[in-house]
């Protein structure tokens, strides 16, 4: 069975549906709700293809906790060849925000980018590493386990999809491991990190029509499901380089603006006495308003959206007020006016943020939606495609 890349595109909001399952190194782990996808598929497919096969004569409960056991200890790979790129990044004091196990593999959501061509080289060369050993000592297990043919086959199929999972990672195309090897190589000769991205990014397209095409090959030769499989990683591939390029674009246009060019500072501010009932008719209805500042004292102390609203029983919203719906302003994240509007927008993503007060010292003087940064982005590039 073909096996997915290890790591995606970190762009802003990736992850959004998460169930969290501890810390490793003070790092999250979570996991995304297409993992158990996955984890059902994986189990599957040993307990009645791979195992039948290869350990034979077995009972068929025995098949299902062989394959349960197997895709515990190969997402723990997939844990720890994360946390090989993560503890390197931390060696370089760049914070890591989670680690994500999804239906392609794992992701580490590394906080911005590597300060050097040697720092990308090593964080994307330790996960490939890491799995090679990992295939290493599952291999050298063989000798121990010689009495109990299933630990056997357990350990023979870890070994075996490691060092594939290494191999496959290798491939010189964005976002594979391989791919970002190949961008600090590129990086380290033209001294140019986004010229780099842009040429593997490329590359990684070019290995995602690939792996589409022979998909469609294997479809085409009889085997349809692992076609499909390989098909689906390769437009996940190109899906992802693409998604970079993009990305790229989007932070070349927005870098060296700052959020106050693009805050609105003409926010809709609502007494915190205001009834939801008030606030729905006049602004919502009334005007097409989505969130607001909650003002009480001549200060803000709060913001209310439509999210907060719809958490309330429409029922009571005649009596229930703005301030006792609202997020109170000391527990919303905020920014100050002279952040690059690019860490305002991965700041949003990654926390899955439509809206941050812009805050100068205790004062809120405006807020920044994705709306906001938006038209703004629209802008630049209309005065860009002008100009040429």
């Amino acid at each position: 069975m073909a096996q997915p890349p290890q790591r995606a595109v970190e762009s802003p909001g990736m992850f959004r549906h998460t169930i969290p399952v501890g810390r490793i190194l003070g790092i999250p782990i979570e996991l995304d709700y297409s993992w158990f996808l996955i984890a059902l598929l994986v189990t599957w497919i040993l307990a009645v293809d791979y195992y039948p096969t290869a350990f034979p004569k077995a009972a068929a409960g025995k098949y299902w906790l062989m394959g349960v056991a197997t895709a515990v200890l190969f997402f723990a790979s997939l844990i720890i060849h994360e946390l090989a790129h993560s503890w390197v990044a931390l060696r370089y004091q760049i914070r890591i925000h989670r680690i994500t196990l999804f239906i392609f593999g794992g992701v580490s959501q590394i906080a911005g980018e590597p300060p050097s061509a040697p720092a990308e080289f090593l964080i994307a060369f330790a996960g490939p590493l890491t799995s090679m050993l990992l295939a290493a000592i599952f291999y050298l297990l063989h000798f121990g386990l010689a009495g109990f043919p299933a630990a056997l086959a357990v350990s023979k199929y870890l070994a075996m999809i490691n060092f594939a999972l290494a191999i496959f990672n290798l491939v010189p195309g964005f976002p594979l491991d391989g791919g970002r090897i190949l961008r600090a190589i590129i990086w380290g000769l033209n001294r140019d990190f986004r010229r780099a991205t842009a040429i593997a990014a490329s590359i990684g397209r070019g290995f995602g029509y690939l792996f589409i095409f022979l998909g469609v090959w294997q479809i085409f030769s009889g085997h349809a499901g692992n076609g499909l499989w390989i098909a689906f990683i390769g437009w996940f591939l190109e899906s992802a380089a693409t998604a970079q390029v993009q990305q790229q674009m989007v932070q070349g246009f927005l870098t060296g603006h700052r959020v106050a060019e693009a805050m609105s500072t003409d926010c809709t501010r609502v007494p915190a006495d205001a009834s939801l009932q008030m606030v729905l008719d006049q602004e919502v209805l009334g005007h097409g308003k989505r969130c607001f500042l909650v003002e009480q004292d001549g200060r803000v102390v709060g913001l209310l959206t439509l999210h907060n609203l719809k958490a309330i029983p429409r029922g009571d919203w005649p009596a229930v007020t703005a301030q006792r719906a609202m997020t109170p302003i000391e527990k919303l994240e905020t920014i100050g006016p002279d952040a690059e509007l690019w860490t305002a927008l991965e700041h949003m993503g990654r926390d899955g943020i439509n809206q941050l007060p812009v805050v100068r010292g205790n004062e809120v003087i405006g807020l920044l939606s994705r709306g906001d940064i938006a038209i703004y982005l629209h802008n630049l590039t209309e005065l860009g495609a002008r100009e040429t």
